[in-house]
């Protein structure tokens, strides 16, 4: 499956990449809130290196494509069903790299968009192997509205990102809060893993995540890039 984005220098971009890594934890007003969100391993503790999870590429669909929630969650009879909204700026590589220092990072990037990081609480709480499953079904990972060049973005590390639901703002947050910056993430990834051409980092989400629910209208906008909207069905 692929989606394709307008491009800021023209053209579209085929959005299709072998990964998608993402950051958790990467704004301290997001950790605070910690308590309401009540994941494994998602404590008040401010990180000491990137915390890194993956969402796999089934998630992506594009500007006005419908968030799905899926029918099955109601099998496992939950008290309360919560899937969250998380506003987040997503960077896309522009070739292979691998142990790239963090002075070099930024040649090696295509371009930066809006992502929604859909997350499943009741099965990030619940699975044993971790935030795995409840990050990666299908829907949850709305990408767009177009892909920015870097040198068309302006001052990345300093971007206003805001969500809104039904029209109301519920996160409001910049880049300039990120505890790890763009250079350092992808340095830090790319030690570990081989980042492709076309794979996707996302850079974790500031506070005010909260619930989705059937009808709902949701909308990520960071400066200088737009606004991505999607609506959200329940299966």
């Amino acid at each position: 499956m692929s989606i394709y984005l307008p491009y800021s220098k023209g053209g579209e971009i085929e959005i299709r990449p072998s990964k998608i890594i993402a950051l958790g934890l990467n704004y301290l007003d997001h950790i605070k809130e910690s308590d309401s969100v009540q994941v494994q391993n998602f404590t008040n503790e401010i990180p000491t290196e990137p915390v890194l999870f993956p969402k796999t590429p089934n998630v992506l669909i594009g500007p006005g494509e419908e968030i799905v929630l899926p029918a099955f969650l109601s099998q496992y009879n939950f008290e309360t069903c919560r899937t969250d909204h998380e506003a987040e700026l997503a960077i896309i590589i522009k070739n292979r790299i691998k142990d790239i220092s963090p002075d070099d990072a930024s040649c090696h990037i295509l371009g930066f968009t809006c992502f929604n990081d859909v997350s499943q609480r009741n099965l990030q709480r619940s699975d044993k192997s971790g935030w795995y499953r409840g990050k990666s079904l299908d829907t949850f990972g709305p990408i767009g509205p177009q892909v920015v060049a870097p040198d068309q973005i302006g001052a990345v590390q300093n971007l206003n990102i805001t969500c809104r639901l039904n029209g109301k703002t519920v996160q409001q947050g910049n880049t300039s809060q990120m505890i790890f910056n763009i250079p350092e993430i992808i340095s830090f990834i790319s030690m570990n893993f081989t980042i492709e051409a076309g794979d996707i980092i996302i850079t974790g989400t500031p506070s005010g995540v909260g619930p989705l629910h059937d009808g709902d209208s949701v909308e990520v906008e960071i400066e200088n890039i737009g606004t991505l909207l999607n609506s959200v069905r329940q299966e």
